[in-house]
């Protein structure tokens, strides 16, 4: 015990000296980084691995040496897969004192076994020597994602067989679910696709993976984009009760529809309530889902509105749109919409912060205040719980 500066007593710090559980969490670490499994696959010259120990000093011996013939106890005897360093403490002082110093593995196996892992170890060499064997250039990938071919498994083969056809077949032509290999259904690549991806990036590292269609990015036929329209003018529907349709982009791309406005909105209740229109078409996208509508030159001659929720994605989505389409108005995303509905005020867990060049002047200041937090953070407004009376009365 000692005395506090108000003449109190306060219990004095237990000694931090380094017990087994901190050396079993530090290769734990190097665990789950993947380094010993790699270690023990390619050495690299990192064992034998020497992990000092935080021990008592000569003064803490004769302070506490309860405590510290206690700590020494607890590394004796040495854990399994390490031997110990050990040192003399307090010669010159209480007397000679023999502790250990540093816990010493001679190998990232013995590493591996002081963690009780060696099973684990065991069925890695095994998947790794199975997933080479589909392609030697994979364990290049298994030696980069250990734990992942540890987590996958014999899914993991089924994957490597789908990235060695991709990086043999760079475009099929073909719809995914044509594609025919032993364990492989569409669902089967859907659900793996991550994986794929990255044994492909080790067999092909000089192929762009881009876009967010996966069938699409890998050379496989897809289902075309749709765009659903609202004629909200019924003298413009193409048929007597046909004011709500769909079509492929590219028949969109080729309409020309005669109308003066078009309002696109990417949330469905909204497009469904908008009002009847004079010379006025409602596009429906979700989220970024307005790619449908980036072909249609003939929108240039027409006004095109975009309506769509008050927080960054919103706004990058308008940036998207805009990129296309740079005569694009924003309607109902500004400072005054936002701060007129604070009681719907929402959060938006992953906001993005991509640099936006295309946006107005009034556009890039809500943009960057909910970057900024602002007004809160992580704010978000999501359109379907504007009012309905503020919406009308800025859609006339």
């Amino acid at each position: 015990m000692s005395t506090g500066p108000n003449g109190t007593s306060v219990a004095a710090k237990p000694p931090v000296w380094t017990v087994p559980a901190d050396v079993r969490a530090a290769a734990l670490r190097a665990w789950n980084s993947g380094e010993l499994l790699r270690e023990a696959a390619l050495p690299t010259g990192l064992h034998p691995r020497r992990r000092a120990l935080k021990h008592p000093s000569a003064t803490q011996l004769r302070t506490d040496y309860a405590l510290a013939a206690a700590w020494a106890r607890s590394w004796d005897p040495a854990p399994r897969g390490c031997s110990l360093e050990h040192v003399s403490v307090g010669t010159t002082t209480i007397g000679a004192n023999t502790l250990p110093c540093a816990a010493v593995f001679g190998s990232a196996a013995d590493e591996i076994a002081f963690l009780g892992l060696g099973r684990e170890a065991a069925r890695f060499t095994t998947l790794a020597g199975r997933v080479a064997a589909v392609d030697p250039g994979l364990l290049g990938w298994a030696l980069l994602r250990p734990l992942e071919l540890l987590k996958y498994g014999e899914d993991a083969l089924t994957a490597a067989r789908v990235a060695v056809w991709l990086a043999t077949n760079p475009s099929p032509g073909i719809y995914l679910r044509q594609l025919s290999l032993p364990g492989v259904h569409t669902k089967f690549v859907e659900n793996h696709r991550r994986l794929i991806d990255g044994m492909l990036a080790v067999l092909a590292p000089d192929r762009p993976l881009l876009g967010r269609n996966y069938a699409r990015r890998h050379g496989f036929l897809a289902a075309p984009d749709r765009v659903r329209l609202r004629f909200l003018d019924p003298a413009k529907a193409p048929a007597p009760g046909m004011e709500d349709v769909e079509v492929t982009a590219a028949a969109f791309a080729g309409l020309e529809i005669d109308v003066d406005r078009i309002i696109t909105t990417e949330n469905l209740v909204n497009f469904l309530a908008l009002p009847p229109a004079p010379r006025t078409l409602a596009v429906f996208g979700g989220g970024y889902g307005f790619e449908g509508i980036r072909e249609a030159a003939w929108l240039k001659n027409v006004e095109v509105l975009y309506w769509g929720d008050i927080d960054t994605h919103g706004f990058h989505i308008l940036d998207q749109l805009r990129s296309h389409h740079p005569h694009v108005h924003s309607i109902l995303m500004d400072e005054e919409t936002l701060l007129a509905h604070r009681d719907f005020w929402g959060r938006e867990d992953t906001p993005t912060h991509a640099v936006l060049t295309h946006l107005g002047a009034g556009e890039n200041a809500v943009y960057a205040a909910l970057q900024a937090g602002t007004f809160a953070p992580l704010l978000r407004l999501e359109q379907e719980l504007l009012r309905w009376d503020w919406v009308l009365a800025r859609l006339s």
